[in-house]
């Protein structure tokens, strides 16, 4: 079927979603009924929230109207979608109310009790006064949930809408969004009914049912917009009220599209089948499935395509724990179609796509202090006979000292630190949500076969962790290792990367081969591609300095085997700052290498003198930042002569 809809030319916007945004808490323990949950993970939520998210991940031009609380989960969901790429302009933080919240449990796959914290919540108190006329023109579609046609207030701010969308020309689409204790029509605590007859509700929607050009809902929202039980005929009595084409889910089914005349059956219609997945948790699975749907209908494409995009993204997400950041990317949609696995929770590489895909910080260059190191500062208070106690102290101080090197050199989005949990709990504590690169290790210093510092359980350890922190491993791994050690050391890395994978944490895999084997100039090369080739990626490696030639080998690995790797930073190991200089002369025309990881050269000295209060905490902040300062100095001096350098050399070629 063609899709004949005429959409405005020069909209900076593709799609505005006005209606429900909220907090959803996804109880963790599958299997229990909700009243037996002990943990639960926070995601985005709320329909048309979900439908702006999912949107944006796809690639579309969305925008969010709604309200939220001007409060932690408030900012929590406007960063969300900020992140995505989603316009925040016109969500408004309201003072008076609080961001609504909705508990999921995940009982079995046909039972997910849902209890929804919607009384006097932020987005239902959206007025006239929140709608913009020059937003609403802006944009080529609006999307209204039906949600917020159940209150005066939402239902005047929705009418405004529709009333400039129509009047500016932009295409009008309604999520029925049917959800019956909303709508005050079961118990509060019944929010997971999905249908619920009633006349007046029936009545209310189809008093505003002309205004749209677009109506998605399953088959038991059509049933309550056309006020019967029979399919065919709600959806016949939905047809004397609008034109709208109807968008029609079916579950596993997948849908019908109806852009005319209503056929004697649904199955008469056009139909798109859906892809056969396990199922895991339906919910949001229609939020998906409208995101694909759009990405589709606005581009102008056929409604077998935009079906297809629809069924695919409602399956990925049914399949997933989470709704919004379940959401496929644009390529990772691309991929699921072509591949259409049964389980993609299992598929390694939509897996990876998913991880990889989706929008990140981006860090063009990385300059990180490294103050990781447990038996060196150990060693160095024994050694000034100062004691331990102490050593969190100096961690937190240089903190201090990446916080002023950020803010004189204007370092925002391109500085970072290493720090450790053993002496460094409260200097992560520090750095934490400032936008810093952040990593923390995980390895036993010294071991060889690896060992993780926490004990076998790596995972469990990383659940505590913030989100932002980067895992990092070093690990003493060489190709020609003693077979039995090196599967070893391999059966650890697998066990990280599952624990990575499951947490949604970056990786940064530090590769020193152990000195007591033969060191080749490809003995580097060959360990990642070892590493590669039992399927273990990391966003970040570490690794010595090397000669030109050996980082353009690298360059070609990492290009080849894994483009969406974040890069590579570069390790100190002890060395002078003059050394230092060398090898990133040597790095300066690498594709990969970001910047470096450097510790011991900055801190050494400094942190001797102060343990033995030599110098104060002023005097040790003063002489860290001078060389910190001076590699990143160094760093940018060797990538500022790259570019010319790179031209001399090839025109010496020709």
């Amino acid at each position: 079927m063609r899709n004949r809809t005429q959409f405005a030319d020069g909209r900076p916007l593709e799609v505005i979603c006005l209606g429900r945004l909220a907090v959803d808490l996804y109880a963790h323990q599958v299997g229990s009924p909700l009243e037996d949950v002990a943990s639960f993970a926070r995601y985005l939520g709320g329909s048309a929230g979900n439908t702006a998210f999912g949107a944006a991940r796809l690639g579309l031009k969305s925008s969010m109207l709604t309200r939220v609380g001007d409060e932690q989960n408030g900012r929590f969901l406007v960063r969300e979608l900020a992140r995505e790429g989603c316009d925040v302009s016109h969500v408004r933080a309201d003072p008076q109310r609080l961001t609504a919240l909705a508990f999921l449990g995940l009982k079995d796959r046909d039972t997910f009790p849902l209890l929804f914290y919607r009384e006097n919540c932020a987005d239902m108190a959206i007025d006239e006064s929140d709608v913009d006329p020059t937003h609403i023109g802006q944009s080529r579609a609006l999307l209204i949930s039906g949600t917020h046609l159940s209150a005066p207030t939402p239902l005047r701010a929705s009418l405004r809408a529709l009333e400039l969308a129509r009047a500016a020309n932009v295409r009008t689409i309604l999520d029925i969004d049917y959800r019956p204790v909303l709508w005050g029509l079961t118990g509060r605590g019944d929010g997971a009914t999905r249908f619920v007859a009633s006349e007046g509700v029936t009545a209310h929607l189809q008093r505003v049912l002309p205004l749209f050009d677009l109506l998605v809902g399953t088959e038991e929202e059509f049933l309550i917009a056309g006020g019967s039980t029979d399919l065919t005929a709600a959806l016949r009595a939905v047809r004397r009220v609008t034109a709208a084409t109807f968008v029609v889910k079916r579950g596993p089914l997948g849908c019908a599209v109806i852009d005319g005349d209503v056929p004697g059956h649904i199955d008469d219609a056009f139909n798109r089948r859906g892809i056969q997945v396990e199922v895991l948790n339906v919910l949001g699975a229609g939020d998906a499935f409208m995101a694909g749907f759009l990405r589709g209908w606005l581009r102008g494409e056929d409604y077998e395509t935009c079906c297809d995009y629809a069924n695919a993204c409602g399956a990925l997400v049914v399949s997933r724990h989470s709704c919004a950041p379940a959401m496929p990317t644009w390529t990772e949609l691309q991929y699921f179609l072509a591949k259409a696995p049964r389980r993609p929770d299992r598929d390694q590489a939509l897996s990876r796509l998913h991880r990889v895909t989706v929008p990140r910080q981006q860090w063009p260059e990385v300059f990180v202090f490294a103050f990781d190191h447990r038996a060196q500062f150990f060693e160095a208070a024994l050694e000034a006979g100062a004691d331990e106690a102490r050593v969190p102290t100096l961690k937190k101080l240089l903190v201090k000292a990446v916080e002023l090197t950020e803010a004189d050199l204007g370092l925002q989005g391109r500085i970072g630190l290493l720090a450790d949990d053993r002496y460094g709990q409260d200097a992560l504590a520090d750095a934490t949500g400032r936008g810093w690169w952040i990593g923390r290790p995980v390895e036993v210093p010294g071991s060889n076969p690896l060992e993780f510092d926490q004990g076998l359980s790596i995972g469990s350890h990383l659940i505590a962790w913030p989100r932002e922190h980067i895992v990092k491993c070093l690990v003493q791994f060489h190709p020609d290792d003693a077979v039995g050690n090196r599967l070893q050391q391999e059966t650890q890395l697998h066990m990280l990367n599952e624990a990575v994978q499951a947490s949604g944490h970056e990786l940064l895999l530090e590769i020193i081969p152990p000195r007591n084997l033969p060191q080749e100039p490809d003995t580097v090369l060959r360990a990642m591609k070892r590493l590669y080739n039992i399927g273990i990626a990391p966003e970040w490696w570490k690794l010595e300095a090397m000669t030109e030639s050996q980082w353009s080998a690298i360059d070609a690995l990492i290009a080849a085997r894994d483009p969406h790797c974040r890069g590579v930073v570069l390790l100190g190991l002890d060395a002078s700052i003059e050394t230092l200089r060398a090898g990133f002369a040597q790095a300066r025309a690498s594709r990969t290498c970001r910047g470096f990881a450097v510790g011991r050269t900055i801190f050494r000295e400094p942190s001797r003198l102060w343990l033995r209060n030599e110098i104060g905490d002023a005097e040790l902040i003063t002489r860290v930042r001078d060389n910190f300062e001076t590699l990143i100095r160094c760093w940018r001096d060797q990538r500022a002569s790259a570019p010319a350098q790179a031209g001399h050399a090839e025109r010496q070629a020709a």
